[in-house]
């Protein structure tokens, strides 16, 4: 009894020693007292909290699969040299422009539909897969006959080619990995995700080490039999963790007119990001449009961390709308307080770091350093952009996300048009900046708009009640 007695009396001594010496660093070192509860705070919440933990899955995913994807770019560009690269970069923004369509938004309602009740899991696989085998068949066809009047004839054969890899096989395998994500199970998500990534790497560092020149036809060629491979274990994947799925033309229909609207809004997102490389193409600046895509391609690479709390943070959106937008607006603040470091970062080191490209890409990318630095501030303007944009959609409000992104598109296919012919890439670069400026300022006006409605409808339904009653 007695030792037990002491050796309370010693711990509550220890804790009182611990406390004063806690107290003393607080008076004497206050910077370094809040940087270390900070860095404490910062890893409580890392290990608590599964949105931390999901957006960690995905980031550390995307970083591997970025970083993956900008090693087989390094080593394409160096195998293609920047005029090669510049048609290649014409021919697959087109096609990524048009492929949002091909899953009609199937992705997103699996995402809106399955993630408040998982028993509907298999018809809106079906619906995907569904979705996907017809409208993705239908935009091949269209791109086979439309592609000549808008990259030449030339690029017609290569446009056909990615357009099957990308439209079919990489829509499957992106929403296989939807599934996960609307499951929070990131880890698989972003080896799916990774996947692809990983295999085209291969292909890229064998060809080089086979031949050390080659033409854009050839890597879409190659290209397609990856993307083939990964959409088979995608699917296989899916089945059987979750079962088969259940094909419904009613359903398919049922949910077209939504599905297009997501679908649409997906495509102005790749239209107002890729247009002006398909306008550079078209313009036969190839060289041009290598220079400007090798530097977009970079931008994109720094916007990872933020996209990666965007994938991990879109269920919770669309579990939160249903409450409506005063259950989102928070969570886009909360999350943007995060995001736009990120964005910021982001940005310093890629002004910072650009004249290291050139080193890496090969001297036929010496110009891609001014490029570089003229975009280095996208990824804090996206930052903005996207957490409005998400707390908007997810509280069933995309129609008027789709009309400030249809907006930023009109504009930016305006200015392309105006600029590129005079300017080239740096008129790419004005436009790409202005448009994503522009589309965060009207995303958080949005936003702001669309709570202050719901907060005086339901101050007058309040006021109604005592009324009625």
């Amino acid at each position: 009894m007695l030792s037990r007695d002491t050796g309370q009396e010693d711990i509550t001594a220890g804790n009182l020693f611990t406390k004063q010496v806690l107290l003393e660093e607080e008076v004497c070192f206050p910077l370094s007292f809040r940087l270390k509860q900070r860095l404490s705070d910062a890893t409580v919440w890392l290990a608590a909290s599964p949105l931390a933990r999901n957006a960690g899955w995905i980031f550390g995913g995307q970083v591997a699969s970025f970083g993956v994807q900008a090693a087989y770019f390094v080593v394409l560009a160096r195998l293609l040299g920047s005029a090669e690269y510049g048609v290649l970069a014409g021919a697959a923004a087109l096609v990524n422009i048009l492929s949002q369509y091909s899953g009609m938004g199937s992705g997103i309602l699996f995402l809106r539909y399955v993630s408040p009740d998982h028993s509907r899991f298999r018809e809106y696989w079906g619906n995907i897969l569904l979705s996907v085998a017809l409208v993705g068949t239908m935009l091949i066809i269209g791109l086979h006959i439309v592609g000549k009047w808008v990259l030449g004839q030339s690029s017609t054969s290569i446009l056909v080619v990615l357009a099957i890899g990308d439209c079919l096989c990489s829509q499957l395998t992106g929403a296989a990995a939807q599934v996960f994500q609307t499951f929070e199970k990131m880890r698989t998500t972003a080896g799916l995700n990774f996947l692809t990534n990983v295999l085209r790497l291969a292909l890229a560092a064998g060809m080089a080490l086979a031949v050390h020149r080659i033409t854009a036809w050839t890597w879409a060629v190659a290209s397609l039999g990856v993307s083939i491979v990964a959409c088979f274990i995608a699917i296989v994947t899916v089945t059987s963790n979750f079962g088969r799925p259940r094909f419904s033309i009613r359903l398919f229909l049922s949910r077209l007119r939504e599905g297009f609207i997501f679908a649409v809004s997906g495509s102005t997102t790749i239209l107002y990001n890729d247009v002006d490389k398909v306008m550079l193409g078209h313009y036969g600046m190839a060289v041009a449009n290598g220079i400007y895509s090798m530097a977009y391609r970079v931008v994109n690479i720094c916007t990872v961390p933020i996209g990666s709390l965007h994938a991990a943070a879109l269920p919770r959106f669309f579990r939160n709308g249903v409450n409506g937008i005063k259950a989102t607006a928070p969570l886009a603040r909360k999350l943007l307080k995060r995001t736009a470091i990120l964005g910021a970062l982001g940005a310093f080191g890629m002004f910072l770091v650009a004249p290291v490209l050139p080193r890496l890409a090969g001297p036929d990318f010496a110009r891609s350093v001014a490029a570089l630095r003229w975009l280095c501030l996208i990824p804090l303007f996206r930052s903005l952009h996207l957490s409005a944009g998400d707390a908007i959609a997810g509280a069933g409000f995309q129609r008027f996300r789709l009309a400030s992104q249809f907006l930023a598109a009109a504009g930016n296919f305006g200015l392309n048009l105006y600029l590129i012919p005079r300017y080239s890439w740096l008129g790419a670069a004005w436009a790409s900046l202005l448009t994503d400026g522009s589309l965060a300022l009207m995303n958080w006006m949005l936003l702001v708009a669309l709570t202050r409605r719901e907060r005086r409808s339901s101050t007058s339904e309040a006021e109604l009640v005592p009324i009625i009653s």
